[in-house]
């Protein structure tokens, strides 16, 4: 199976108190990375969302690189190159797609890109409208 992991299932992997830790840190670890995959701008979110958290546990930068370097050993990064971009915020248009929607369709499209047979997040919501992903799913 390929997968492509939204940042809502890469970030719990690493937060052992998080409510989904269990469950995504066992997505994470499941599949080798030739089978594993995310949006190359997920590392940036990734980044963004470890550094920006509540209180203690927001992290320093050197330390969220940690992590990441971490998410690297296990997913392939998936780049959209220039046209790849266009079409799929065009392909999003039609769909009505509007304001911050516009990165889940991005993600959307890297899922297709690598042929994922599923996109695994935990805002299975954020991507019901794009149907010409294969599947989406929790972990």
């Amino acid at each position: 199976m390929k997968a492509l992991l939204d940042t809502s299932v890469l970030v719990p992997a690493f937060l052992a108190d998080h409510p989904h830790h269990a469950a995504s840190l066992d997505l994470l670890l499941r599949f080798g990375k030739a089978q594993t995959c995310c949006a190359a701008h997920s590392l940036a979110e990734f980044y963004a969302t470890l550094t920006r958290l509540p209180g203690k546990e927001r992290m320093t930068g050197e330390h969220a690189m940690l992590f990441l370097a971490e998410v690297r050993q296990y997913v392939t990064p998936v780049v959209l190159d220039e046209e790849e971009y266009y079409s799929a915020m065009e392909r999003a248009s039609v769909l009505g797609v509007r304001g911050g929607t516009i990165y889940d369709a991005l993600l959307a499209n890297c899922a297709l890109k690598a042929k994922a047979e599923t996109l695994f997040t935990w805002n299975i919501k954020h991507f019901q409208q794009f149907t010409f992903i294969a599947q989406v799913r929790t972990p």
